[in-house]
């Protein structure tokens, strides 16, 4: 290991299925120490994991990190978004977390949309219309189903909140997280106290906010990591805000993030308000707002499909009138919690690896498709768009990105960028930057630029027919839940 020029800063990404830890240098952004330990998620009718296992995968992911992770100054958490966390009064939980991609609690997001003055209304008050991810449904399903489980509860968190609750003591979140609960008002930028009401929230359970560039408290003892007692510890955000945050973005610049689940976002000054509910008007880690549009079924669905193919990720075949929609989880964008994956267009002589390339082009049309209205209109249409996420390091996805957004797409080098944008909240509280500056200090963004090739307009506009066709099928499986 090199000398460290700075002091040394730790960033965290505790994701759906595994907990990463970063030693950074905060002078330089050189990496000079990782870790990481998995935890598991159970399949079925629901996606829960057990908070304890968040907490086990740090101890162990930073461990691995040795000596360096000892020295460090400063710590920050950023974590999957929308998790539902139930604590009792000793701080464990009453039951595993409900995560971003259980969504039993469809039923309950359309009553409380109905409930609470339809979409536009949400949208104007909250920033978004919810969806079965956002946490204020799993609360509703909660106290419907498990009434015991919502009264014991004395304390309600979010993911990254957990572990920096561990870390500090002190119940905190911050804006960005917040903004995905749904119970999170983006006009006043305070919990929406009626619609805890209406769920039968108190709020009292809830976190502070942090605001951006403010300590959320110090580690405390008896805490079994290898920090020193008083090591500053920053706010934490979001999985999205803090990728955000590791690659310094400024506003109007897309990003496309390709990982179990597939986001679309831009940072932007104005809060944003989509009432069809395609784009969520999340908040920021830094006082901006991060328009965002959401998919449940990325790489782990076309990952499903070759395997079920017998195919390696990378064994595409052009050439093909072959649509595959992999709504293997339900989908999220477009809102068909229920439904499941569909096949259109099987001919004689279509081969396994047209069928896989198919699903990749499934997945990708969902958030192009929402890209145009995270983008703002001044946006300028030529601008490279940023692939991160594991499968930005794909050759299949790459192009299949390219093909059908006929923009440019830049790859960064930088890896893990949700534990790098942690890094650069964290060593923002040591030198006073704002967070983006210190990712753009580093140069977290540079990395190849693939050029633009001619938009495949005809392939993007027969997966269009096909949904639009298949939509009262695939709205049918509701029904049966």
């Amino acid at each position: 290991m090199s000398a460290a020029e700075g002091p040394l800063v730790v960033g965290v990404d505790t994701s759906t299925q595994s907990t990463k830890a970063l030693v950074v240098d905060a002078a330089t952004g050189q990496v000079v120490a990782s870790g990481q330990a998995p935890h598991t998620v159970s399949f079925g009718a629901g996606r829960e994991s057990d908070p304890r296992q968040w907490w086990d995968a740090l101890q162990d992911a930073l461990h691995q990190c040795g000596d360096a992770a000892r020295e460090a100054a400063a710590v920050s958490i950023g974590g999957q978004q929308h998790g539902l966390v139930t604590l009792d009064a000793q701080g464990a939980p009453v039951r595993p977390a409900l995560l971003w991609n259980d969504v039993r609690s469809a039923p309950q997001a359309r009553r409380l949309i109905e409930e609470l003055g339809g979409p536009k209304a949400w949208a104007e008050r909250t920033g978004s219309v919810p969806s079965a991810s956002f946490t204020v449904t799993k609360w509703a399903w909660l106290a419907e189903h498990e009434p015991e489980a919502a009264r014991a509860a004395k304390a309600v968190r979010l993911p990254h909140d957990y572990l920096t609750e561990r870390l500090t003591g002190e119940g905190t979140t911050d804006r960005g997280d917040a903004s995905g609960t749904g119970w999170w008002a983006s006009g006043t930028e305070a919990y929406d106290e009626e619609i805890l009401a209406r769920v039968g929230l108190d709020p009292a359970l809830l976190p502070r906010v942090v605001r951006p560039g403010e300590v959320a408290g110090t580690v405390r003892d008896g805490h079994g990591l290898p920090f020193s007692k008083g090591t500053l510890v920053a706010a934490g955000t979001g999985d999205n805000a803090a990728a955000a945050l590791g690659l310094g973005l400024r506003p109007g610049v897309p990003v496309m993030s390709l990982g179990t689940s597939g986001t679309a976002y831009a940072v932007s000054r104005r809060r944003p308000a989509d009432p069809t509910g395609t784009v969520a008007g999340f908040a920021d880690a830094r006082g901006d707002w991060l328009p965002l549009a959401c998919t449940l079924n990325c790489t782990l669905a076309v990952d499903r499909v070759a395997a079920l193919l017998g195919l390696d990720r990378e064994a595409v075949e052009p050439g093909t009138d072959v649509t595959l929609l992999p709504y293997l989880d339900g989908e999220r964008t477009p809102n068909l919690p229920h439904s499941s994956g569909l096949l259109h267009g099987l001919r004689h002589d279509t081969t396994a690896g047209q069928l896989l390339q198919a699903a990749y082009d499934g997945a990708v049309h969902s958030l192009l498709g929402a890209l145009d209205l995270v983008l703002e209109t001044d946006a300028d249409p030529s601008a490279p768009l940023l692939l991160i996420g594991g499968g930005a390091r794909g050759t299949a996805w790459q192009q299949t990105v390219r093909r059908l957004s006929g923009r440019p797409v830049q790859i960064p080098d930088a890896k893990e960028l949700v534990a790098l944008g942690a890094a650069a909240q964290a060593a923002g509280l040591l030198t006073g930057e704002d967070p983006a500056a210190v990712a753009r200090r580093w140069n977290t963004a540079a990395g190849p630029v693939l050029d633009a090739v001619e938009r495949d307009e005809a392939t993007l506009t027969r997966i269009t027919g096909v949904l639009s066709d298949a939509a009262p099928l695939l709205e049918r499986n509701a029904d049966s839940h």
